[in-house]
């Protein structure tokens, strides 16, 4: 009687779920396919990353920067002091570079000074000589080609000469010869007014400089300089001068 009412026991068991078997080359296939798309994933976001920071390095280095030194560059391969301490010696040498040119520029104004002093100085102890010809004469007449291409500059000094000179008043006429696209050419200069002429007034000495152009692929082959006197058409002194380097 006693077993009649037992109750009968459980058996516990675990759910058991049914998949189907996949064989070995299947696995394989989804491997390998699942491998390729990681990798083209990953080649695709490398790829936009390298261009975006190439882009980002080529606005924020100026134009003027020195090409051994930049910002991102250093910090890719260098520490941080390093690259700051580059950083100031690129900065010192783009002064001292400056600092160069500038003194550069101011020696040879000062050069040009001195070869206008040392010309005057030899005019005077010319004039002070008593070698000097009674009347009007050209003491000096140059023309030279500058460092800018196609442009001149010429220089001229009148003296006059005698124990009372008077003051001399008159007009410069310049004429220049060139050759261009294989054709001699005669063209006069003009003044600052446009003016064929070129006034002068003075009593003992007169000094002219100026500068020209002329048009690419001339070739300038003298430089000639007519004096007159007011009220008078015949020139009074002609010469005519080549260029020099």
């Amino acid at each position: 009687m006693i077993k009649l009412f037992q109750k009968k026991p459980k058996i516990l068991s675990p759910r058991v779920v049914v998949r189907p078997y996949l064989s070995w080359r299947y696995r394989l296939i989804f491997v390998v396919i699942t491998c390729s798309l990681l990798s083209l994933l990953s080649w695709g976001m490398y790829e936009a990353g390298s261009r975006s920071a190439t882009a980002t390095k080529e606005e924020t280095i100026p134009e003027n920067s020195d090409p051994a030194y930049t910002p991102g560059v250093c910090t890719q391969t260098k520490k941080q002091k390093l690259c700051s301490q580059l950083g100031d010696l690129t900065q010192q040498l783009h002064i001292s570079n400056t600092a160069n040119k500038n003194l550069a520029s101011q020696v040879k104004t000062l050069a040009n000074e001195n070869d206008h002093l040392k010309e005057k100085l030899v005019f005077f102890q010319h004039l002070m000589s008593g070698n000097t010809k009674s009347g009007l004469s050209i003491y000096h007449f140059s023309l030279q080609e500058t460092q800018t291409p196609g442009k001149y500059r010429y220089t001229l000094t009148l003296v006059q000469g005698g124990e009372r000179p008077n003051d001399f008043n008159g007009n410069l006429k310049f004429q220049v010869k060139l050759m261009q696209k294989e054709q001699s050419k005669t063209v006069p200069l003009t003044n600052q007014s446009s003016s064929h002429n070129f006034p002068v007034k003075f009593k003992f000495f007169h000094r002219l400089e100026e500068n020209f152009k002329v048009p690419p692929g001339t070739r300038i082959e003298s430089l000639q300089v007519q004096i007159y006197e007011n009220g008078d058409n015949k020139a009074m002194l002609t010469q005519t001068i080549q260029p020099t380097l």
